[in-house]
């Protein structure tokens, strides 16, 4: 698989001056690390699992997360575990190829027992994702999921949600994020990323964002994030992958604010028709939150609709200004440090400072790929979309 996989490679070769990589379920967890993307939730519920995640993989989504938790009512546990050890073996036997697959789980035996009914089929799973993570109960969910890959003999990859009560409250924080970073550092080569749980956050205050506003305009939510980062996302070799928070999409009946959409990576062709599109599907504030994602460290990112997919990859591809700048940093030469230029004679590139972006940069760049200098946000979100 790859990103923007889904589009014909001539279409591909007009976009990209360096096209994204191929990677599969066996790549090293660094390039998977990266390569998530936008992660699409879906119920464990569905009645045509195995169908809906074949569509996905036509629209250009490489991982998916099937539910057995937040998403489904609490009566419902027992048949949605049947319906998915149904539909994963229905993929398996149909043969195609899938995106990275992952299970949310509820309790830590869920792990071994879901591999175990799904016996062969279970060769789809890149690993599991793990709610309400904290130091004590996170310890048994991952003593569980190494248990299980060392009975089956194949890598599994945990995904902890960072959402519980005790990371949000301040008297309880610095502890809990301590905690957390101790376990997972002992397990650190099966923990794939960190996810943010900000509904959750949310909920704890009784606070709901609109589409007007990102997670970042919530103080409280965003102190969260800065700790999180702060603590487990550290560019010295001791921080892990973390995602950006769920976007939650639903319509108002009048706009409170202007749209937050600026229009200057609008002003290709058919900008304008585009811009609209997005503006009337709310989805001006998703783009916002994706850019301020990245500004706060954060790769990827978890998603509701497959309406948010391609934006999200979109504006994860590296500009080709970008990608100069990090290659320039880069260069041996400049091992010793010091000041340059940029080759696009608008900034001043720091190599010893921005040495960290541009590794993280150069990471991001082989996943998603460079584009061409005179390409931008429009021409890849139209072709990612098939407009």
């Amino acid at each position: 698989m790859r990103h923007f996989g889904h589009i014909a490679p001539s279409a591909r070769a007009g976009l990209f001056h360096r096209e994204p990589c191929e990677f599969t379920a066996d790549s090293p967890a660094r390039v998977l690390a990266a390569a998530l993307g936008a992660t699409l939730y879906s119920p464990a519920t569905r009645p045509h699992l195995a169908d809906d995640v074949l569509k996905q993989v036509g629209r250009g989504v490489v991982s998916m997360v099937l539910c057995l938790e937040d998403s489904i009512d609490d009566a419902e546990v027992e048949g949605a575990e049947e319906n998915l050890v149904r539909q994963l073996t229905d993929l398996h036997e149909r043969g195609a190829d899938t995106p990275l697959l992952f299970i949310r789980v509820r309790e830590p035996a869920q792990i071994h027992d879901l591999v175990r009914r799904l016996g062969a089929a279970g060769r789809l799973l890149s690993g599991f994702v793990l709610p309400k993570f904290t130091e004590e109960r996170g310890a048994a969910f991952l003593e569980a999921l190494t248990d299980t890959e060392t009975d089956t003999g194949r890598r599994l990859f945990a995904m902890p949600v960072l959402e519980s009560p005790e990371l949000l409250h301040m008297e309880t924080r610095a502890e809990t994020l301590t905690g957390i970073g101790r376990v997972i550092d002992k397990y650190r080569e099966r923990v794939l990323a960190l996810r943010l749980g900000v509904t959750d956050f949310c909920s704890a205050y009784g606070l709901r964002r609109s589409p007007d506003m990102t997670a970042y305009d919530v103080q409280i939510v965003a102190s969260v994030i800065g700790d999180v980062v702060n603590v487990l996302g550290r560019s010295d070799g001791t921080g892990f992958t973390i995602t950006g928070p769920v976007w939650e999409y639903f319509r108002l009946g009048e706009r409170m604010f202007k749209p937050q959409l600026r229009r200057s990576p609008f002003m290709e062709q058919r900008a304008d028709e585009l811009r609209t599109a997005l503006i009337e599907h709310d989805l001006d504030g998703l783009l916002r939150e994706i850019e301020l994602d990245r500004a706060n460290g954060l790769m990827g990112k978890t998603c509701i609709h497959p309406s948010h997919v391609m934006p999200v990859h979109a504006l994860s591809v590296v500009s080709h200004e970008e990608f100069s700048d990090a290659q320039d940093i880069l260069r041996p030469e400049r091992g010793g440090g010091g000041v340059l230029r940029s080759a696009y004679t608008n900034k001043m590139n720091e190599v010893k400072p921005h040495r960290a972006w541009a590794e993280r940069t150069l990471q991001r760049a082989e996943v998603f790929g460079v584009a061409k200098e005179d390409v931008g946000f429009v021409e890849l979100l139209t072709a990612g979309m098939g407009l």
